[in-house]
């Protein structure tokens, strides 16, 4: 199967007639074709947008809400095929895909599509002297860049807010998983969205990716990936002037405190630690617990991970997929050798896993629990993304706050504890953009969503998003 961009309404073949192999990280086999695409592709769709912008960033609220509704309604009605479509691609478990991934897609485009209808600016008035009040119009051609681990989710996340608030957009879904943002164009198709609104190119980063970032009249991007690549963006966007958003890396901390409800913070220290293969930038690799805690922590937590089934994504039973691709595999793979090296113990798992059958040359890694390593090793510092997480005891909250705080990333952070005071305390002290007490990955599509230090810039959701792709304009009044 080979897939096709989507420019001014159209499904197109790449200017170069170029693909490249899509795998199937459950098995290791080809199955589709990605389009090679370059900077006259990207070009093309920028050329698109341009002219659908004069009409679109026009277009009453009300009739940009509607298109938007009828692709969320589009989803919602096409659960099973993008579920099948996300879970192939990418390795997830399919059941993860049924309830949380292709269910949030619709929900991002549903939640836009009436917030725009509720967006409001500010006036201010100077008394008998002036009345100023605030527009907020469109930016124009959005470059929208999404990643591999949430390929729907986090695309819809993105083109959500900029079409609701009358940009249109260019945008890149990640070279590895495609499939859902292919079907999306069809979506969009069916759904009868204007020509050039959307336009989807695939292909490369390193072509692509940087032809969107690069291009001199796309004046805003929105990137969710690696803080590598996010300080690159960030060197060629900056001296441009363009709008940035950024949601980079996470090394999120996991304070457990003694007083917590046990059995609670187990159940979901398992979600937060192996969800989606731990291929999650919100998931809790560094699990910090109060010491007269910890041996019972340790040996609960080991015995639920050997018991985790990992498995043919397509299988109800399974609880971890595959890896999304070989490469990452062996990035995976080489951080639990340097865990080794840095002194670590492996408690469980630490090891590639090889299925039989169609399976066999598929990604799998056993989920992996670390003990005794220092706060401030490479293996405590960096981001894994993968099913590794390790566990530290800690003798007070001050400890506990340190370290939690100790790397250069800032996404994340979770506490369990039933202490009201302590809990409140440690939310204000945490160098992060998200804490969450006595809970994972709670989301309300209201609040604002992001990291500080190396962890991004800038916020994603609620009406942050539609600040991000406007500006604001103030307009002042003199009264007679």
């Amino acid at each position: 199967m080979k897939l096709k961009n989507y420019i001014n309404g159209k499904l197109m073949e790449p200017s170069s007639q170029r693909y490249f192999d899509n795998f199937q990280p459950s098995t290791g086999k080809v199955y589709s074709q990605i389009p090679d695409s370059d900077e006259a592709d990207v070009d093309l769709a920028y050329q698109a947008a341009k002219n659908a912008f004069k009409s679109w960033s026009i277009l009453p609220k009300e009739l940009r809400s509607n298109y938007l509704l009828k692709i969320a309604h589009l989803i919602e009605s096409k659960l099973d095929q993008l579920a099948m479509a996300e879970s192939i691609d990418n390795g997830k478990p399919l059941k993860l895909a049924k309830t949380v991934d292709i269910p949030r897609a619709a929900a991002n485009f549903h939640f836009y599509a009436t917030g725009i209808l509720h967006y409001a600016s500010h006036a201010h008035s100077m008394e008998d002297t002036a009345i100023n009040y605030t527009l907020r119009q469109p930016v124009g051609v959005a470059g929208c860049i999404s990643p591999w681990n949430l390929p729907l989710y986090l695309f819809s996340w993105k083109i959500a807010p900029a079409l609701a608030a009358g940009c249109t957009v260019v945008a890149k879904p990640s070279e590895i998983t495609p499939m859902t943002a292919y079907l999306l164009s069809e979506i969009c198709i069916e759904a009868g969205l204007p020509d050039g609104v959307l336009n989807i190119v695939n292909g490369y980063g390193s072509k692509v990716g940087n032809a969107i970032v690069s291009h001199p009249d796309i004046p805003l991007i929105s990137f969710t990936g690696g803080t590598v690549t996010g300080k690159h963006i960030a060197s060629v966007a900056a001296p441009m002037f363009k709008k940035l958003s950024l949601e980079l890396g996470g090394k999120n901390p996991n304070l457990i405190f003694a007083d917590c409800d046990y059995d609670k913070m187990l159940h979901t220290t398992m979600l937060s630690s192996f969800a989606n293969q731990g291929q999650i930038c919100l998931c809790g690799s560094r699990i910090f617990v109060e010491r007269k805690l910890y041996e019972r922590f340790k040996n609960d937590f080991v015995e639920k991970t050997k018991a985790l089934l990992v498995g043919d994504p397509l299988d109800d039973k399974t609880k971890v997929g595959a890896i999304v691709s070989k490469q990452h595999q062996e990035k995976i793979m080489s951080y639990i050798e340097l865990a080794k090296q840095e002194g670590g113990k492996i408690l469980c798992g630490g090891n590639v896993l090889k299925l039989v059958g169609n399976l066999s040359e598929g990604y799998y890694i056993e989920p992996t629990v670390i003990e005794g390593l220092p706060h401030n090793c490479r293996t405590n510092q960096e981001e894994i993304f993968g099913p590794v997480v390790t566990i530290t005891p800690f003798d007070s909250e001050a400890e506990a706050l340190s370290m939690a705080n100790s790397t250069i990333y800032g996404l994340a952070s979770i506490v369990w504890t039933e202490n009201l005071t302590r809990a409140h305390r440690l939310a204000n002290q945490l160098h992060a953009g998200i804490v969450w007490v006595n809970c994972w990955l709670l989301r309300d599509l209201r609040t604002p969503f992001g990291g500080v230090k190396a962890s991004g810039v800038g916020r994603e959701g609620g009406f942050e998003a539609l600040d991000f792709f406007t500006e604001p304009k103030n307009v002042c009044i003199k009264l007679t």
